[in-house]
Order: structure tokens, then sequence, then C-alpha cells
């Protein structure tokens, strides 16, 4: 859909792989942030969303909307809460866009928060594979061996080399060095990632996003320096195993050919994009997905630098969910911050888009079972 909304203010915490701060006070944390960049008062909002996707895996107790709304002292508000897997940050955000936009709130305060240290890791790894198809997890698949059969499929289909993902990490890792939010805020070589422990082979360590706990907010009204041009989602076949091709993401496709249509936008007018790198071949596949570079040349452009902050088309000047970390229900959010932070030129020095003016983020659950796209510009 297209939009009348912008989002007036936004806010995150420190993205960490333990936090000491609880689940709730996460949230709370976020959303005041949020509020204090908004020009609105925390009584002029009218509906909270949550987004958040662990909290009954983990363990960790159910009611979360109501009770957040408690810990913010704003009972009356209108309050749901969203879960789309590792979608669920940006799905949070469209159901406050859609209640802004359909005169259904006046404004939306939107919320995304998961803790993931309150479990083992193993606990952790369990919950998230369950998001593949039932008969996919009682094989025992799971995400990283999902990508590590892409990345391997991608690199023999197209004669890239291994260093091609080594660089997507390694330019991530640089951005999150340059984020004072982001989890690993330390810089890697290609050499580095090649190296580093095999997880799914080709895949490595550095090729993986991180567990982590963090929040992160928006307020959504009528008005306000960013406009939000498309907000759009799609799914897609959700057993892998039953796809056309090992390398197609439908979901990201079809929600990028939507918000383009929307926002009356090509690929070629957006500055910059913050993509779901869960695994360093996802930022590949979705780059080409959506239109920003033909099937099997991705690769080319991350060896060449082009997605550097300073080079063609920068992707991740965040750090991306590789180096800015990915607690699954806040993730969506915070490249909605980061949207919006680079759209103002708000950003810090090393990791600012020069000249800005429309970004990109694309939000995937699972390993592409569902995708949201929002476009937003100054």
């Amino acid at each position: 859909m297209m939009t009348d909304v912008a989002i007036s203010g936004v806010g995150m915490t420190d993205f960490e792989s333990e936090s000491d701060r609880r689940l709730l006070e996460l949230a709370a944390v976020a959303a005041e942030r949020a509020l204090a960049d908004s020009h609105h008062d925390s009584d002029e909002v009218t509906s909270i969303h949550v987004g958040n996707a662990l909290t009954e895996a983990l363990g960790t107790g159910t009611g979360i909307g109501n009770a957040l709304v408690s810990e913010l002292g704003m009972e009356g508000v209108a309050v749901d809460r969203v879960e789309n897997t590792s979608a669920t940050g940006a799905s949070a955000c469209h159901r406050g866009i859609q209640a802004v936009g359909s005169d259904q709130s006046e404004v939306a305060l939107v919320v995304g928060v998961e803790k993931m240290s309150v479990a083992e890791t193993q606990e952790v790894t369990d919950a998230i594979s369950q998001l593949v198809h039932d008969r996919e997890y009682a094989q025992g698949l799971t995400l990283p061996s999902f990508a590590g059969l892409a990345a391997g499929a991608y690199l023999d289909r197209y004669d890239a080399p291994r260093e091609a993902l080594g660089a997507v990490a390694a330019k991530n890792h640089r951005n999150g060095l340059a984020n004072e939010f982001a989890q690993f805020q330390k810089e890697i070589t290609v050499e580095e990632a090649l190296s580093s422990p095999v997880v799914a082979d080709p895949l490595r360590l550095y090729d993986c996003c991180p567990m982590t706990d963090g929040a992160a907010a928006a307020v959504v009204s009528e008005d306000g320096p960013v406009d939000v041009a498309a907000a759009t989602s799609a799914t897609g076949t959700h057993a892998v195993a039953e796809r056309r091709d090992p390398l197609e993401i439908d979901s990201v496709r079809t929600a990028g050919e939507r918000a383009f249509e929307a926002a009356g936008l090509t690929p070629k007018e957006i500055d910059f994009a913050c993509i779901h790198d869960a695994f360093t071949i996802l930022e590949l596949l979705e780059l080409e997905e959506l239109g920003f570079y033909d099937a099997g040349t991705a690769w080319e452009a991350a060896l060449d630098g082009e997605t550097a902050v300073d080079g063609e088309f920068p992707v991740n000047p965040g750090g991306g969910l590789k180096a800015r970390g990915h607690p699954l229900g806040a993730t969506g959010l915070s490249q909605i911050v980061e949207v919006v932070w680079q759209l103002r030129g708000e950003a810090s020095a090393d990791r600012q888009v020069p000249e800005a003016d429309t970004g990109l983020a694309i939000n995937v659950a699972g390993f592409g079972n569902n995708s949201v796209c929002t476009v937003i510009r100054a």
C-alpha cells in the first residue's frame, strides 16, 4: 500500500549479546527514546503495537503488550502484539502504519523487542529452527543449513569466489564499527571471515548473525520529517524443498515489486538499502530479488565495493543483522530506525550515506517464508 503516513520519531537500545535490562525495560527504553525523538507527547499516543517473536518459546511469559502499557504508564491506549518470526519488527511497524493510515489511530507507538539471552544457546537455536516447515524441522534441517546449501549452489552456479561472501561480512562489520548501537563493533578482514570456523559449509562463523538482546521503536503519525512511501509484504513457499529454485526467494521479490509499484519508484531511484543479512548469502540473493542487481551479479558488486557506504549503492550502512545484531522482534524496526537516521542525515560520519533521499528496508521471516518491505523518503 501507498501511505499518507510519516515516521515522526525513532529510538533503540544497544544491541548486546546479554543485556542487563529486563525484556520490558528494553522495550520501554526504546519506546521512550522514540517518543523523545518525536514531536508527540506520550498522552497523544492512541495505540501501541508490540513486536515480539520468542517470549513464549523461551518461557518468559505472555501478554507483553499489556505489560508494556503498564511499564510506560499509558493505560487507556489500544494495544496489540505482532508475531511474524524474524520479520516481526517490520510487521509490527506495518500494523502501526495501517492503524494511522486508516484513521484508527492518530499516533501509533511501535516497539520491537527480544531478549534471547534468557535461555541457553541450544534452546534458542531450537526455537528458531522451528520457523521452518515442520517436516523439514523433523528431518533436522535448520536455517543455517538452508543458508549453507543456498550459498554452495550460488557459488557453483555463478562461478563466484568464496571471497565474495567474506566481503559482505567485512563490509558489514566495518559499518557496525561506526554504529554505537551495534553488537559487534570491530572490523574484520575478508581473510578472517574465510578462516573462521565452519558452521554450514561453505558458510563460516562470520557469515552468520548472532543472537541478540535489544529493542527498537518508532512513532508513526500523519506528519513527520520522513514519509512512508510504501509498506508491503508477501509470502512464499513455506517448505524450501518445494521451491522451484533454491536461489529464488519469491516473498522478497513479490514484496519488493509491490513496494516499488505503490511508491511509484524503481530500484534505481532507491539511494540505499537495509537488507536482511541473517547470513551473508542472503544479502546477495535479496539484492538480486529486489532488482538492484541481475541474478548472479551481486557478488561482483560486493567484491568491487559498490555496496560500501561510499559505493554506488550502499547496503546495510548500520552493520546489518550480521554486525548490528538480530533480536528477532526488534530487527525489522532497527532497520527502519537506521533508514530514518540516514534520511535525516544523523548517522555517524563513517556510515552516513551522502545525499540520501529514499531508503528501503526488507525484513524476512524464516528462510523467505514471508517478507516485509518498507520504503521511506525524506
